[in-house]
């Protein structure tokens, strides 16, 4: 089968790394064009156009639609993988077998932009991949494969996108086969299916007077992009790396115990583990404290 693979973040990578190994026929890779980054605001690739570069597979960055439209000719398949880009109806049947997505959730549950988050946020107990037909609903097309993938009280949004990305290997590979099979996809179901909305900056505030337990998600959930934050004295501070002790404290204040920086929430105290003050490299909390000098009532927010 002639494949297209339609993907822009470093995740799609082991598809695309089993397609080189599989019986398929890997014709190129699309991607975002190059955005600036950083300080400096120099063009950036995608991890994909540097995975497609190092191993000289043919890569496209097309800038509009019609542009989209040519490269699809010829092809079988159409695989997309948090490509960034809303087809448009008309370009879905351009493949022979049409176009399939690569989804980071059990669906219909967190249809949408960020359903990984969304499923630790809410304090899933699983999570895990699908591979549908993609039609010209929001994640609502007729499903081929499914997995689960148990989740653990302590498991971050970083940790469960590198093992979504390896399942969904194991998910894309049945997919294909039932297509060579002739095997049709079920219709998927509306039952339960909620919206993943995309994350703002303004969400992944600490709100210290919550309970601990749904701050703790919430700090897991946004790890590492775009991060959960509070200030201190006024200057945004990036957490991540927490934990629940057996100590209360009133909400937001700040408190070293043993070798341990604690914060004050709604219920128990929350034990620190890493932080990134603003304009400044990833550091232990115990690092930051040792250079934060504090005071007596100090506290976030």
């Amino acid at each position: 089968m002639n494949i297209l693979i339609a993907a822009t973040p470093e995740v799609a990578v082991p598809t695309l790394n089993w397609l080189l190994s599989s019986e398929h026929n890997l014709l190129g890779v699309l991607t975002q064009p190059d955005r600036p980054a950083g300080r400096g605001r120099q063009l950036k690739e995608s991890a994909i156009s540097l995975w497609a570069n190092e191993r000289s597979i043919p890569c496209h960055k097309p800038e509009s639609i019609p542009e989209l439209d040519q490269l699809l000719v010829g092809s079988d398949l159409l695989l997309t993988i948090g490509y960034g880009v809303l087809l448009p109806e008309g370009l879905l049947a351009k493949p022979r077998f049409g176009c399939l997505n690569l989804h980071f959730s059990v669906l219909p549950r967190w249809r949408g932009a960020a359903p990984v988050q969304r499923a630790i946020e809410a304090g899933d107990s699983f999570s895990g991949v699908t591979v549908f037909q993609l039609d010209a609903g929001m994640d609502t097309g007729p499903i081929y494969s499914t997995k689960k993938f148990a989740l653990d009280s302590d498991i971050t949004s970083d940790e469960l996108f590198k093992e979504l990305a390896d399942l969904g290997v194991e998910a894309v590979g049945e997919s294909l086969a039932m297509i060579s099979e002739g095997r049709r996809p079920v219709p998927q179901s509306s039952e339960g299916a909620i919206l993943a909305k995309k994350i703002s900056k303004q969400e992944c505030e600490i709100d210290w007077s919550q309970d601990a337990r749904i701050v703790m998600q919430k700090v897991r959930a946004f790890t590492s992009v775009p991060g959960a934050w509070t200030r201190f004295r006024g200057e945004i501070l990036k957490i991540d790396s927490v934990s629940i002790t057996n100590q209360k404290f009133a909400a937001s204040t700040i408190h070293i115990v043993g070798k341990e920086l604690l914060v004050g929430t709604g219920s128990q105290a929350i034990s620190l583990g890493f932080v990134t003050p603003s304009g400044k490299s990833r550091m232990t909390a115990l690092s930051w404290v040792n250079g934060a000098r504090l005071s007596e009532g100090d506290h976030f927010g």
